[in-house]
């Protein structure tokens, strides 16, 4: 409170701690401010790239209203410090994000939309020199692995370690077919020349912001990069996006918004199983690495199971790509 009143010149009277996002390096906070108005807090700890703050400015200043950009300081910056916590303030905007509402068909057409002019905007050099560039990196097929490499016959004392190891038994021919599958298209990819375009890179529901007033806002903008564009369209009609639509009616009205595209199946293909082992090994890390609670741990299991059910994300997966023989 005493951070926000020196470095925005705001009177604070109360903050709340809300509990979102899985990030364990951020926390974020409601705060109401003395004269009734409330704003979003975020607290970043460890490495802090200035770009998750200087792109969504950069994207709202060109009149995109689906981005909510941060409040400057008092001294004009995106971000204050607080010991060795980054500060970032934002509006803050009443309303559900797309696990907790299903998003309207008005609202898909809204995000096409908006991911067409986020794919298409010219960003200033300086600014688009700060963007990591895809390299098709093996850090989580590797961590996948060598998850699948540490499981032996012997049971964990823990409970929820245990279920764990039993399920990655139990689906052991399934991860690392998919690892297989990615890290054949990975290689593919990696032979291209570039056709890279701006992507905000973690689409999914929980990333998706309705307003009480049924406005849509695309937030978390930690991770962008320059990336094929179907790094950010594998997440429509891919099992990630909520309920309220099938994936065909997700690609039906998204691309009446986002407009006429080719669709590349080799990169579609490649980021649906990487985003997939992405977050098995996330939440591997989670149940085993002993600096989560139960309740986290035991969300994380529910997560990386729900992957493997009927019409989820690796049934899709394998659907869409065209590129292996046995589809």
């Amino acid at each position: 409170m005493a951070c926000l009143q020196e470095e925005y010149g705001l009177p604070v009277v109360q903050v709340d701690f809300l509990p979102l996002g899985a990030d364990r390096n951020t926390a974020v906070y409601r705060v109401v401010a003395a004269d009734g108005r409330t704003y979003f807090l975020k607290l970043r700890k460890g490495v802090f790239d200035e770009t998750s703050v200087a792109l969504p400015k950069f994207l709202a200043d060109q009149g995109i209203e689906q981005v909510i950009p941060a409040i400057t300081t008092r001294k004009g910056n995106l971000w204050a410090s607080l010991e060795s916590f980054r500060l970032i303030l934002s509006p803050f905007i009443e309303g559900h994000n797309g696990y907790q509402v299903n998003l309207s068909d008005h609202h898909w057409v809204t995000l096409g939309m908006t991911l067409k002019r986020i794919h298409t905007t010219v960003v200033p050099p300086a600014l688009k020199g700060c963007i990591r560039r895809e390299t098709y990196t093996p850090q989580w097929r590797e961590s996948v692995k060598d998850f699948m490499g540490r499981l032996d016959d012997s049971t964990p004392e823990d409970p929820i370690a245990a279920e764990l190891a039993g399920f990655l038994r139990a689906k052991h021919e399934e991860i690392l077919d998919l690892v297989g599958r990615a890290e054949r298209l990975a290689a593919e990819l990696q032979a291209r020349s570039e056709n890279f375009v701006l992507c905000h890179s973690d689409i999914h529901a929980g990333n998706l912001l309705i307003s009480a007033e049924g406005a849509l806002y695309l937030v978390d903008w930690d991770e962008p990069i320059w990336a094929m564009k179907e790094r950010d369209l594998m997440s429509v009609g891919g099992g990630l996006m909520g309920g309220g639509h099938t994936p065909q009616e997700e690609e039906t009205l998204f691309y009446q918004g986002y407009g006429p595209t080719p669709i590349d199946p080799v990169p579609l293909a490649y980021y649906r199983y990487e985003r997939i082992i992405d977050d098995i090994a996330v939440d591997c890390d989670c149940i085993t690495s002993g600096k989560e609670g139960d309740d986290d741990r035991r969300q994380s299991l529910g997560y990386l199971k729900s992957n493997f059910l009927p019409h989820n994300t690796i049934e899709i997966a394998y659907q869409s790509d065209r590129t292996h023989k046995n589809w």
